[in-house]
């Protein structure tokens, strides 16, 4: 039995003395009768079953609630949707996985199989009594010294090491879950079991210093967007001076993530100067995991939040199959628990067949058949496709989901494919985007033909055996779009309803802040562009026409009458394409 949590990994055995309940040879073994772990984390329970010779089992499950028909499975129940999975760890053994726990899930958790005719059935008596429990810290004031406790509605396991944050920065360690001490008002206190720190306890305090997420830990989808959602506190005669989000510290104090490489045009703090300091990181990728903190300075003190962990995952398409049946069984999966519960969709030869919150979908199996995954409201982040039997089936795959480029460039957008032994007959690029102007809605037209891109579209590599590239020259704002590959057999065709590649095409703008500016202030210049260009480009800058510096932003400090004038951007390898010059105007000083 494993207990889990985003970041670590906690192997707990419990009263290993394995439980064999039953009778007549029918029994079920449990590996212990009691658990207790924490929420939000992932508990695993494991069982074994045994059953008179002559028998086959044909339904297993686990339960906690009966209807008026009997026991109802996990999957079944709408409070564990998206949250459960079965898988049997070896002959006759049977596992309950459940994820991100809630202290609803506390109950008695019992194992129910039944054989082919479904008159024998057994349920193993008593089950596992599961206790879900938060961190809570308790505040007894005693006459010389206050005393924290860090308490749980059950008994933790292996006596763990608990640990104690002051104003969100670590105090102390110890075995002990007291914390006897002399207590400001002013001051928050915290507690997290060691091994589990990034699910620690709400912050008490009177009038204290606090940082409060909705959720302490994130899972999310490489290329989506995530708000880190929080909330903060501090005492009543204090100021905000500054506030921002960090993941590291330097040797003075924390990197403000607004300036950390990496981070540019990437993160967007929607947080105020009162109580709301949320985070948004735009087009994640998989080094954005980590633990995010909120770091605020008053004018007369300085605080940072615990961290709220971010953990970044791509959808994968694992397959199960047999070599005695027709059926296949996909699960779409991840590196770790997607937050709020998402809906799955299925795809078969780029074609959508299913829309579930199951994660898993299981199909009549055909050799030629690709499947691929995705998760509504991020079609576009969709999953490389896998095929059913070795790498002979359907597929069109594109090195890239989404592609940013500049108005007026030239852009290639590629893809591979694979029509296994079937002969292709016909192939081209289209953008569904143009559906309105086709003789049939359903069935795309060659973008070629559009009269919107005369001139402008052609396809290059051909000759390459299962690689097509579209080439657009003159790029323009109007040509941001999905655009696919299709290509037809004398059967059939591999569809359109499955992603292609999204490209958004950018001017550059430079933008002043402040609008105004007086001699002596700091004034940046920022080459602002709607999407993120790729491969971390080299900004140019122009004043009065003539280059003046390479880099993203430009920072004046302090500005002076002499930085008057008019400025440009444009991007190394594109000068040919600069934005429209804007006027730094400097005001002289108050005499």
């Amino acid at each position: 039995m494993a207990l889990r949590t985003a970041g670590s990994v906690l192997v707990v055995f419990l009263w290993s003395v394995t439980v064999v309940l039953g009778q007549d040879d029918w029994s079920v073994s449990y590996t212990t009768q009691s658990i207790c772990t924490f929420k939000e984390s992932t508990v695993e329970l494991s069982s074994s079953y045994t059953y008179p010779s002559g028998y086959t089992v044909t339904t297993t499950f686990w339960f906690t609630k009966y209807n008026a028909e009997g026991p109802v499975s996990l999957s079944d129940d709408p409070d564990y949707k998206g949250r459960v999975t079965y898988s049997k760890n070896k002959e006759n053994g049977h596992t309950l996985t459940i994820t991100d726990l809630r202290e609803s899930d506390s109950a008695r958790y019992k194992f129910r199989f039944t054989d082919q005719t479904g008159k024998w059935r057994y349920t193993g008596e008593p089950g596992v009594a599961l206790s879900v429990t938060g961190l809570q810290v308790k505040l007894t004031v005693g006459f010389w010294y206050n005393t924290l406790t860090c308490s749980t509605t059950c008994t933790l396991p292996d006596n763990p090491t608990y640990i104690w944050y002051k104003n969100g920065h670590k105090e102390k360690e110890d075995t002990s879950s007291s914390y006897p001490d002399s207590f400001s008002d002013v001051d928050s206190y915290s507690c997290a079991v060691k091994g589990h720190e990034d699910l620690l306890s709400p912050a008490v305090c009177q009038k204290c210093w606090s940082v409060t997420y909705t959720h302490q830990s994130i899972c999310a989808l490489k290329g989506s967007t995530v708000d880190i959602s929080c909330s903060y506190t501090y005492p009543s005669d204090h100021e905000i001076k500054k506030a921002f989000w960090f993941t590291k510290w330097s040797d003075k104090d924390a990197e403000d993530l607004s300036s950390a490489p990496g981070y540019e045009g990437h993160i967007e703090y929607l947080g105020d100067k009162e109580s709301d300091c949320t985070l948004r990181i735009t087009d994640l990728r998989l080094s954005d995991s980590a633990g995010y903190r909120f770091r605020f300075i008053t004018t007369r003190d300085k605080f940072a939040g615990s961290p709220a962990s971010l953990t970044v995952t791509v959808l994968q398409v694992k397959m199960r199959t047999s070599m005695f049946s027709s059926w296949v069984t996909l699960t779409c999966s991840t590196t770790c628990t997607l937050t709020d519960n998402p809906t799955y969709i299925w795809y078969r030869n780029g074609h959508k067949v299913k829309e579930d919150t199951s994660s898993q979908y299981s199909d009549y199996l055909r050799n030629a058949d690709s499947y691929s995954c995705a998760v509504k409201g991020h079609e576009n982040l969709h999953s490389p496709a896998v095929c059913v039997r070795g790498q002979n089936c359907w597929s069109v795959t594109y090195p890239h989901e989404g592609v940013c480029a500049l108005k007026g460039s030239t852009l290639d957008i590629s893809s591979t494919y694979d029509s296994g032994d079937a002969t292709i007959t016909s192939s081209h690029w289209f953008s569904s985007k143009q559906s309105s102007s086709w003789k049939d809605e359903l069935v795309p037209e060659d973008l070629t033909t559009d009269p919107g891109y005369a001139g402008r579209v052609e396809y290059v590599g051909e000759k390459e055996s299962g690689r097509s590239t579209l080439r657009i020259t003159d790029l323009r704002e109007e040509d941001s779009a999905e655009y696919k590959f299709i290509f037809n057999t004398q059967t059939s065709g591999w569809g359109y309803s499955f992603p292609g590649t999204t490209l958004t095409v950018t001017g550059l703008q430079v933008k002043v802040t402040p609008p105004t500016v007086t001699e002596g202030q700091k004034v940046t210049l920022t080459c602002s562009t709607t999407c993120t260009l790729g491969d971390n480009p080299t900004y140019i800058w122009y004043k009065n026409g003539h280059v003046t510096n390479q880099s993203t932003s430009l920072f004046l400090n302090p500005v002076s009458s002499e930085d008057a004038g008019r400025y440009s951007c444009s991007v190394e390898g594109h000068e040919d394409l600069p934005s429209a010059e804007e006027t730094l105007t400097v005001r002289c000083e108050d005499v």
